[in-house]
């Protein structure tokens, strides 16, 4: 989101099928990306583009937004008049910055040496340091995000009309900012058919955009009124509320409160030109004072409101799943019928949702794309577009829409259906996501000690065999999640840079319970959604579970590949949103997230729950062990609001390790697990 614009403008793998590993991307797919990289660096067919700066585009309600429209231009001065397809990008964080990068990215002689040189992995590759996670961060801007988030010079050369938009309440646009819900939706259907009928569009309207952009061009093409024809999003999230805002319940407060206060900062930056020109919009300055910081007193409120009967109004209204916030944000990606391509990240804020929109989507693989990295949400695209990786994503986004917008037979409808960097791995070319081959089993929590890890507040086994005995595991909260990859991806990535707590859970790892298999003897793989179910006892009538799964190297090196969190009264599991595997275990158990749905916990009686993970893929190596941590805390990811805080007391939390009531992981694997 704004942190990877913010970012950028500051800056201006192998495959698993029945439990073989495979190889790196296939020669196809390889040979395509080659084609598609020459197409879009090469000579394009118009020399300039125009730009017309603050369009206005009345919505039927009467809002105005404004756009700025770029154009291809076959001479100085003179704009190409033969119609031409359209892409849509509509974005909360002022079109000004997104004006800014642009003009950074087509600056001649500059761009492309600096794209070289951050592909230069011998100058930015800082593995082996504890900072390698710097070099990750430079590397996105190599990736291509710094043309798709914005504009592509190339792509508008290309023949294309690029379309940025100020959704309605930011930038220089009127109205109320909506937070991506129903009218936004609307509006991104009226903007695709503005520039559908507009004399120099062909009518062949594409949308794209990354995180708030891309949720709003997948929202678009939902719209049975809009006149979109193809989409290209990258990390776009389909259940913002599970996603982001709350997962599993726990405010998000390393990411919502600052992300919602620079949308709300950024939308009151003027039209300076209209004020120099005496145009000035005065609806628009009217519509921010009726809501100066939106959403913002809201959660001022939610902090800061210590009992539950005395939740404000406005509060209960945003949480309560059936009401018109909740609803206008959850996406419905099985109404989409235009080809769609998603990026994503195994490590992004929208990381739960990215795999479900491909496969929620009722196409044919030749018309829906699903490409997951290694990445956080602020270091999408890092490293695309060097040896053994996918093109970068200007060049698949140029590729898709020649496809889809302009008929041209280049192939990416042959092109992999999921190409998945496998953690632990490498970059792999997939029929699918999950992996074909997967099979769920169940991985039970047992009190024997593992003896393989440090300084941990217990130590367990992970074994395919339910425990013989009793035991309890206690876990208190504690802050040392700030030190964790949780903390990164609740960040954004910000704190990836810290490979100590980023790549290397040992750290967190002290206020943990951990359980550990035993080593692999051959590659063994792990595809798709992952779930726990534990047993649990508390002494308060509320408490926070946070688990990850990790990765365990024969040198002690532990890293989360995915994780999940919980409230315990929170744990109401919404069954027909949710997911099970055959033997009826849930494989995406799916809470309600609902004060009304909230069971307190009865203190010292057992008390169960199941507490999804994200999806993943890894692959454990020769040597590797697979380990479970589960937490009383995960700050600064998540967060109990503090009515329910309160009634947790923060008073330690118990696994209870039952050989009648077993906790187990279950866990979709290529081969049995020792």
């Amino acid at each position: 989101m704004i942190v990877a614009l913010v970012f950028l403008l500051i800056i201006a793998l192998t495959g698993v099928f029945g439990g073989a590993v495979s190889a790196s991307p296939s020669a196809d797919d390889t040979a395509m990306a080659s084609r598609w990289t020459n197409t879009e660096d090469g000579p394009q067919k118009y020399s300039g583009v125009h730009i017309d700066w603050d369009v206005p585009i009345r919505m039927s309600d009467g809002v105005v937004l404004k756009a700025n429209v770029y154009r291809p231009m076959d001479a100085p001065n003179h704009v190409v008049t033969t119609p031409v397809p359209t892409v849509i990008n509509m974005t909360p964080y002022t079109k000004l910055l997104y004006m800014l990068l642009e003009s950074a990215t087509a600056i001649p002689g500059l761009y492309d040496p600096i794209v070289q040189v951050m592909n230069r992995f011998d100058l930015f590759d800082l593995a082996g340091t504890p900072l390698s996670g710097i070099g990750d961060q430079i590397r996105a801007l190599s990736g291509g995000s710094a043309r798709t988030i914005a504009v592509d010079p190339q792509l508008i050369k290309a023949g294309y009309a690029e379309v940025v938009v100020d959704v309605r309440g930011t930038g220089f646009s009127q109205g109320v900012w909506n937070g991506d819900g129903d009218r936004e939706h609307q509006d991104v259907a009226e903007v695709s058919q503005w520039a559908a009928d507009q004399n120099w569009s062909t009518k062949q309207v594409g949308v794209t955009g990354l995180s708030y952009g891309a949720i709003n061009a997948l929202q678009g093409a939902e719209q049975p009124e809009s006149a979109i024809k193809a989409v290209f999003a990258q990390v776009p999230g389909s259940d913002i509320v599970q996603d982001v805002i709350a997962p599993g319940g726990g405010i998000a407060v390393g990411f919502i409160p600052f992300w919602i206060a620079s949308v709300d900062t950024l939308k009151w930056i003027p039209d300076l030109k209209s004020i120099a020109t005496g145009t000035f919009d005065w609806k628009w300055l009217a519509d921010r004072v009726s809501s100066p910081i939106t959403f913002f007193d809201t959660l001022l409120r939610a902090f800061f409101t210590l009992n539950i009967n005395d939740i404000p109004p406005d509060v209960n209204k945003l949480i309560d799943p059936n009401g018109p916030f909740r609803q206008g944000i959850l996406n419905h990606p099985d109404r989409i019928h235009v080809p769609t391509f998603v990026v994503g990240g195994w490590h992004d804020l929208f990381t739960n949702s990215e795999p479900d929109i491909i496969n929620a989507i009722r196409l044919p693989s030749t018309e829906k794309k699903l490409l997951m990295g290694d990445w956080y949400h602020s270091t999408v695209g890092s490293g695309l577009g060097t040896a053994g990786a996918p093109p970068r994503v200007d060049v698949l986004e140029r590729a898709w829409f020649d496809r889809w917008l302009k008929g041209i037979d280049n192939g990416i409808d042959h092109y992999s259906p999921a190409t998945l960097f496998q953690q632990g791995g490498a970059w792999t070319s997939a029929a699918s996501f999950p992996r074909p081959g997967m099979t769920y089993t169940r991985q039970y929590l047992t009190g024997a000690p593992s003896r393989t890890t440090g300084i941990v507040a217990f130590d367990g086994t992970l074994d395919p065999r339910a425990p013989q005995r009793r035991a309890t595991a206690v876990v208190s909260p504690g802050l040392s999640t700030v030190c964790s990859r949780d903390a990164a991806q609740g960040t954004a990535g910000m704190l990836g840079f810290i490979d100590g707590c980023a790549k290397d859970a040992r750290i967190s790892e002290v206020a943990a319970a951990t359980f550990t298999s035993a080593p692999v003897a051959t590659p063994t793989a792990v595809s798709g959604p992952v779930s726990l179910h534990l047993n649990t006892k508390l002494e308060a009538t509320d408490g926070y579970w946070t688990a990850t799964l990790d990765d365990v190297a024969p040198d002690g090196q532990s890293t989360v590949v995915t994780s999940g969190q919980l409230t315990a009264s929170l744990r109401k599991i919404d069954n027909a949103r949710s997911a099970r595997s055959a033997n009826g275990d849930y494989t995406n158990p799916v809470p309600y997230v609902s004060l009304a749905d909230r069971q307190p916990v009865v203190p010292g009686r057992p008390t169960t729950m199941d507490i999804g993970f994200n999806p993943t893929d890894f692959v454990l190596q020769p040597g590797h062990r697979l380990r479970v941590d589960i937490y009383a805390n995960n700050f600064p990811k998540g967060m109990m609001i503090p009515v329910l805080m309160l009634d947790s007391q923060l008073r330690p939390q118990t696994i209870a390790i039952d050989p009648s009531a077993p906790s187990f992981i279950n866990l979709p694997v290529s081969r049995p697990m020792p």
